[in-house]
């Protein structure tokens, strides 16, 4: 019935059958047909008929007010669906500093094979700014190092992650058979900034056994540790989900493991709101990547 509406809505405008069915761009006799065919349906005289004027009935304007109104609901519906569908190729995600350098690529690289056209864009910022984002809408998802309890949000797990000791290659404990937490007392060490999720947990775990490193230096970003370690001979704490052994082998660089450092374990999350407000692209994201961390062994899906 819309395009009916639409062609009695030309003729009112126009105010003749004859102009309207060349602003329709049809036949005048097949416009008429339009006209008949919609008094039919609605079982009213939308026009009375006064040689060849035509005037509205009294239900022919209040059938144009409400083919008006249709008009624009029509007009507003086609906008969003547009809305949506540009939307639908770009996400932007919120990541906490420690995701957005050890997580957040490898799943831009999984999910940009598949996707390679969507406009992803990336804001960072601490975990409690993250999920203040996704609960405003001003990020499409969140990624954070840690588990949010939130009736606001869906957070889904995908995976647990401990500290590892990181030392230069040619460090005196590159290759010593155990190291003990204690041993960490007075180590010369570069450090996470104060006020990070992995800074709180190191200094957790230094009070708890009472162990307290030289602290030379204190970075936000995992890359400069890295680069610094080797060359200031120093070690360091970092994720183990980051630290991969092509970027340790080309920083000189060696992994060890210390047991308590197993307790500093922290789940990697994704945040969204409702799964009915996402677009098209968010909810792949969120798809490859349960996928993804649901075939890795530390993953808790």
């Amino acid at each position: 019935m819309l395009p009916h509406l639409e062609a009695f809505a030309a003729v009112v405008e126009n105010g003749s059958l004859n102009r309207a069915a060349q602003t329709l761009n049809i036949s005048q006799p097949a416009l008429s047909r339009k006209i008949a065919q919609l008094e039919e349906h609605l079982g009213i005289m939308l026009f009375e008929r006064k040689g060849k004027k035509l005037e509205l009935t009294r239900l022919g304007q209040v059938c144009y007010e409400y083919a008006l109104e249709l008009s624009e609901m029509e007009r507003k519906l086609l906008l969003r669906i547009a809305e949506y569908r540009s939307s639908s190729r770009s996400i932007t995600i919120g990541a906490s500093l420690t995701t957005l350098q050890s997580t957040l690529p490898d799943l831009i690289a999984l999910y940009t094979r598949d996707f390679p056209e969507t406009d992803i864009k990336a804001i960072t910022g601490k975990t409690h700014e993250i999920v203040s984002l996704v609960k405003e809408k001003k990020v499409d998802l969140g990624l954070v190092a840690s588990k949010i309890d939130s009736p606001e949000l869906t957070c889904v797990p995908l995976f647990d992650d401990h500290l590892c000791l990181v030392l230069p290659s040619y460090h005196k404990w590159a290759e010593k058979p155990a190291i003990e937490i204690s041993e960490l007392q007075e180590l010369p060490m570069i450090l996470f900034s104060k006020g990070t999720w992995y800074r709180i947990l190191m200094d957790e775990l230094f009070h708890r056994y009472s162990v307290y490193p030289d602290v030379k230096m204190e970075i936000d970003s995992f890359e400069a540790i890295l680069r610094l370690v080797s060359t200031c001979n120093v070690a360091t704490l970092l994720p183990k989900s980051y630290l991969r052994q092509m970027m340790l082998d080309n920083n000189g660089l060696v992994m060890r493991t210390i047991p308590e450092l197993e307790e500093t374990t922290r789940t990697t999350s994704l945040l969204f709101g409702h799964e009915s407000t996402l677009n098209y692209s968010t909810r792949q994201w969120i798809r490859k990547a349960k996928e993804h961390y649901a075939r890795d062994g530390n993953a808790l899906l």
